[in-house]
């Protein structure tokens, strides 16, 4: 394989807490990572500091892993609220471009409210105005947006793709499209694989965990039918891992050490392997891509 015929491979830094980011963008550099996946916080983190370190390192910023508090919340019943939401995914925007960044992440409410506040047409309704004037900003900017669906334990709204693919088409947005997490899929979708056949043409980012959302191929998740899917779909936007400790909140306990250079490596190794299993396989059978 070449590099123009596999896929782009991103670590989200969400779970290096307590770090330096200059550490952090040296370990996924070091450790074969073409890309790094940052916190969305533009007030606690230097987009320029990490455009340089990224660009020293000889890699890219992939992604911003958007932070939805409560004071975050894009289908908030308050007007105020929801429009200080929308200048939070605003300002995620101009954080995004300066790191040359092309993917926002984006949930329409807060992580880990998990009952409606307002009207289920009310809120579907502020969720469409609200990513429609953020997106509308981001695409002035260079910068798309991606849609994540969110298991029913962490939010009510968004729990499957297709509900994703639904509220994207609503927008009327062409800067970007939907995410799939496969921790979170793997609690709410029949079939992982056939989610994101389903969503090819509008699927923006993928986030990788396992089943215990820590690397690849310690727990319960089947990779290969899913890297398959995204092989015959021709994916070919970022693969980020976003792998966070078992607990409900997952930094009350400091550092975990397994989560830096254990999974860190774990999790691109076990993929990688996959991917080349995937291709070959594909390659023999004499099986060619949608396309």
């Amino acid at each position: 394989m070449t590099t123009n015929d596999r896929f782009r491979y991103s670590y989200n830094s969400l779970a290096y807490v307590g770090e330096d980011l200059a550490e952090s963008v040296d370990r996924v550099a070091r450790l074969g990572y073409d890309a790094i996946e940052i916190v969305g916080e533009p007030s606690r983190i230097d987009p320029k500091r990490v455009l340089k370190l990224a660009r020293d390192a000889g890699i890219t910023v992939s992604s911003i892993c958007s932070i939805y508090t409560p004071e975050r919340d894009l289908i908030h019943p308050d007007p105020q609220a929801r429009a200080s939401a929308v200048q939070y995914v605003k300002d995620l925007s101009d954080f995004a471009a300066i790191m040359e960044c092309p993917t926002v992440v984006v949930h329409p409410t807060a992580n880990m409210k998990i009952a409606a506040l307002a009207e289920p047409q009310d809120e579907w309704n502020w969720a469409v105005e609200s990513i429609r004037e953020a997106g509308e900003y981001a695409l002035e900017h260079g910068v798309s947006f991606s849609l994540e669906a969110w298991n029913r334990f962490e939010s009510y709204f968004l729990n499957r793709l297709e509900q994703a693919r639904a509220l994207w088409r609503a927008t009327g947005l062409t800067n970007g499209g939907v995410q799939g997490d496969t921790f979170h899929m793997n609690i709410e979708e029949a079939s992982i694989a056939e989610a994101f056949r389903s969503s090819a043409g509008v699927l923006q980012h993928v986030h990788l965990a396992d089943s215990d959302r820590t690397a690849p191929g310690g727990a319960m998740i089947n990779f290969e039918p899913i890297i398959d899917a995204l092989v015959e779909i021709e994916y070919d936007k970022y693969i980020s891992f976003e792998l966070l400790p078992a607990a409900a909140n997952p930094f009350a306990g400091g550092r975990h050490e397994e989560f830096f250079d254990q999974y860190t490596e774990r999790a691109i190794r076990t993929i990688k392997a996959v991917e080349e299993l995937v291709r070959v396989r594909r390659t023999l059978a004499g099986k060619g891509s949608i396309r």
